[in-house]
């Protein structure tokens, strides 16, 4: 054993700074930018007002209006950011103002030229992702108080009024509920590396207290978000054209690639949190989930993914508790992924309430909100995965990690 502790010490300790991500807010973009240069007007103004111009099916003619801008004006990072924001929340409404049936084949190229510019820069895809409506799409109200509900807004909108503003922020606060179990893996990787059985305890503690509490949160849905205007009017504008059969052949944007473009819609798969906990605990899926999962980490900012990647990298937790032959360390383990298991179980409960009961009750009535409920994919997530069996599936194999000291 003793020449592998000499090996585990020479390699660099892990940081968060070195991934971009925030100490205070894991993965979320702290203090994003509400407004971007003046030259970039024409965009924010759309985006100002967006669920206006959906509702009353004004978009696709006020898009075609807007002059082509290049994103040479955006200076800074946040900038970029928010650019990509904009640009997305634009081009979903644009190609779903007139609901699943009508969808635009085609992204004009004063749209898609500076779209795909920014997200090059970025290195995430042209389309909405989970970067853009939740990590870059919060602000407060009142920097001096706490990140609660009450206390947040988010900075552009889609049809959907409350429950979009709700669905967005849990969400946000299920990212900032996570970063105390980000810092513990982080920590918990270093007492590896450190040969710190007391600090890697701790750690663990820390990451199981971090996976409750984001179950918790989540619980928050059912209060701010409601069923049925989300399966009916918000959700359409989530969805992308890969493996969507309303957009069977994908999506031209004009001016890049005379052949459609295919990319999935936004997922709770995008986020990072969850690829990375899996990662620490070496937890395995099934082929079809994980090129799914591995699918969607192409969907996130780089250095996000390179913090997955980092932590795959890591010493094998599971392979140094057993090494060990440390009873606390064991339990600790498992009860990190009891916890996890337990969310993706109160997961799939948020995801039968709110895609598949919502989808039987919408086949019995055509609702009054625009622009109707996406029925052609209802068994799927926005993502294009077939939702259910994929989360059963990902439950059970995290599930499958419990570690017994036979091992």
């Amino acid at each position: 054993m003793e020449p592998q502790t000499q090996n585990l010490k020479t390699i660099p300790l892990l940081s968060l700074g070195r991934f971009h991500i925030s100490e205070e807010y894991g993965f979320l973009l702290p203090n994003p930018l509400k407004e971007l240069p003046d030259h970039y007007r024409p965009w924010m103004e759309i985006a100002n007002k967006l669920p206006r111009l959906i509702e009353s099916h004004q978009l696709q003619a006020q898009v075609n209006k807007m002059p082509l801008l290049t994103c040479q004006f955006l200076q800074s990072y946040r900038e970029q950011r928010l650019a990509h924001l904009v640009l997305s929340f634009i081009t979903m409404g644009y190609v779903w103002q007139e609901g699943e049936t009508h969808p635009k084949e085609v992204l004009p190229r004063n749209l898609a030229l500076p779209f795909v510019e920014v997200s090059k820069n970025l290195g995430i895809p042209p389309i909405l992702v989970h970067a853009d409506l939740v990590l870059t799409n919060w602000t407060t109200r009142d920097p001096e108080r706490p990140l609660e509900i009450r206390n947040l807004d988010i900075i552009v909108s889609f049809p959907g009024e409350e429950s979009l503003r709700g669905f967005i922020l849990v969400t946000v606060l299920v990212e900032k509920a996570a970063v105390p179990g980000i810092k513990a893996l982080v920590q918990a990787v270093n007492a590896i590396l450190q040969s710190s059985q007391n600090s890697l305890l701790q750690a663990l503690q820390r990451l199981r207290l971090s996976i409750q509490d984001i179950t918790r949160t989540l619980g928050q849905m059912h209060d701010y978000v409601d069923p049925d205007i989300f399966y009916a009017v918000i959700r359409i504008f989530l969805s992308g054209w890969k493996d969507n059969p309303s957009m069977p052949v994908g999506l031209i944007y004009e001016g890049v690639s005379p052949e459609p473009l295919e990319y999935s819609g936004g997922s709770a798969a995008q986020s990072t949190v969850l690829h990375a906990f899996d990662e620490f605990l070496g937890i395995h899926h099934s082929k079809e989930s994980a090129d799914f999962l591995h699918r969607m980490r192409e969907y996130m900012p780089p250095s996000h993914k390179a913090f997955i990647e980092e932590i795959h990298s890591a010493p094998s937790l599971r392979d140094h508790i057993l090494s060990s032959g440390n009873g606390p360390l064991l339990a600790a383990y498992n009860q990190c992924v009891e916890a996890l298991a337990e969310l993706r179980s109160y997961h799939i409960t948020v995801v039968t309430k709110y895609l598949i009961t919502a989808a039987t009750k919408a086949k019995g009535r055509r609702p009054k909100y625009l622009p109707g409920p996406p029925l052609a994919f209802e068994e799927r997530g926005t993502g294009g995965t077939v939702v259910l069996s994929f989360l059963k599936s990902v439950r059970n194999k995290t599930l499958e990690a419990i570690l017994h000291q036979s091992d």
